[in-house]
């Protein structure tokens, strides 16, 4: 789905948290909501550290696991962008933009534009 900035965004973090599906991280006891769902401060065993959305995490019998391949990383984006999106949760939109950069948009940041 095609959508059109409508107010800007500024990638949090340089060096954003990213997770392969099965690794283990620690949760930091760190809980937000944002927009009504909850996320979660976490730490890879690489050191990096951010949110997780609480439905990445599964619990294994040595602590908390990803359930999936995740990256926090986030598309700083200026108003009347065009992005493509490619996935939506929690709140937020995975999508890339005309030169191919990447990265999560909340949600109400976006319109999404006419087929």
């Amino acid at each position: 789905m095609d959508f059109e900035v409508t107010a800007d965004w500024q990638a949090s973090y340089a060096q954003p948290i990213r997770l392969s599906a099965g690794e283990s991280f620690c949760l930091t006891g760190r809980r937000e909501e944002w927009d009504g769902h909850v996320w979660l401060w976490a730490r890879c065993a690489a050191g990096l550290e951010g949110w997780v959305p609480d439905s990445l995490v599964v619990q294994g019998p040595t602590g908390p696991r990803a359930k999936e391949d995740y990256s926090a990383l986030e598309l700083t984006c200026r108003v009347g962008e065009r992005l493509t999106g490619e996935r939506e949760a929690q709140g937020w939109v995975y999508c890339r933009n005309r030169s191919g950069a990447s990265g999560w948009v909340p949600r109400r940041n976006l319109a999404a534009l006419p087929r």
